[in-house]
């Protein structure tokens, strides 16, 4: 995979479970109660969480694969497509993450 090597480390945790479909994987580097923020839709702490990915993720194989990073403020920005079993693949997302604490506080998905 052809990942920048300066994503954070949670950041970088996450992408890597993605790419194997890993819920466990995907769901740690998030604080417990963690917001994710799918195209408008909030999810709030580990369970809401873990059922985007068990109902929107892994049943279309969505894998982001990131190609750019950059810093706004207190947010890291990433860019790349995401492909999978879905209408339009691949698709470019925009993740917005938030960290505190060396987890990810929020992360915000954009198409």
């Amino acid at each position: 995979m052809n990942m920048p090597m300066d994503l954070p480390k949670p950041i970088a945790d996450y992408v890597e479970a993605n790419a194997r479909l890993d819920i466990e994987g995907m769901l740690q580097p998030f604080q417990r109660d963690a917001v994710f923020i799918d195209n408008g839709k909030h999810f709030e702490g580990h369970a809401a969480i873990r059922k985007l990915f068990e109902e929107e993720v892994i049943p279309v194989k969505a894998i982001f694969m990131p190609d750019t990073v950059r810093e706004e403020g207190d947010d890291i920005v990433v860019e790349g497509p995401a492909h999978g079993d879905f209408p339009g693949s691949p698709l470019r997302f925009t993740y917005r993450f938030t960290l505190a604490d060396g987890a990810i506080r929020t992360l915000e998905t954009t198409v």
